[in-house]
């Protein structure tokens, strides 16, 4: 794992920390949901708020909850950074690993139903999941809308998650996925 890398997965971290405990757990990752679906005023009972927390869940049994190397039901930046050194090491992958939490997400997101994210939608993710200011959102939107189009399209979408968990060039716009990093 590079330094880059590592800069990256300990902001990914902090957000997904949820409650600031230092841990990951089961319910951090159903309140980033919770979060998402508040912003969104999106009701729990709803197709909507079901499809999500369960393509969160599937989130934490796949990807987190593989991670607790101590089994106590919860993860560690030690224990996080350590599974994505081990599992997140050839982007071939990204299909299998990210990319159904990541088009899940998509789908989600794009509120209006058009293929697309806009800024808007991009900020209200971004901002209420993992606590990106809206200046950050903004200038990382633009950045990853390759084609200047004003929308991220589904490609565009998935190339930024995975150059943010696989990539190591430290003049990608992605590397601020989840929130400013310095390198």
């Amino acid at each position: 794992m590079t330094a880059l890398q590592s800069l990256k997965y300990r902001q990914w971290f902090r957000g997904a920390d949820v409650d600031g405990d230092g841990f990951i757990t089961q319910q951090d990752v159903r309140m980033m949901s919770e979060r998402y679906l508040t912003a969104r005023d999106t009701a729990p009972d709803s197709a909507t708020a079901r499809r999500l927390t369960q393509g969160m869940d599937e989130f934490w049994t796949n990807v987190i909850a593989p991670l607790d190397q101590d089994g106590d039901g919860r993860v560690d930046l030690h224990e996080m950074t350590e599974g994505f050194k081990r599992a997140l090491t050839d982007p071939a992958q990204f299909p299998h690993q990210i990319g159904p939490v990541t088009d899940c997400f998509f789908d989600l997101v794009d509120l209006n139903g058009n293929g697309k994210i806009e800024q808007d939608e991009f900020q209200l993710m971004f901002g209420s999941i993992s606590g990106v200011p809206g200046t950050d959102c903004a200038e990382v939107f633009t950045a990853l809308d390759q084609d200047g189009s004003g929308a991220l399209d589904r490609t565009e979408f998935r190339q930024a998650v995975s150059e943010f968990f696989y990539g190591n060039d430290p003049h990608a716009p992605a590397n601020h996925l989840f929130g400013k990093i310095n390198p």
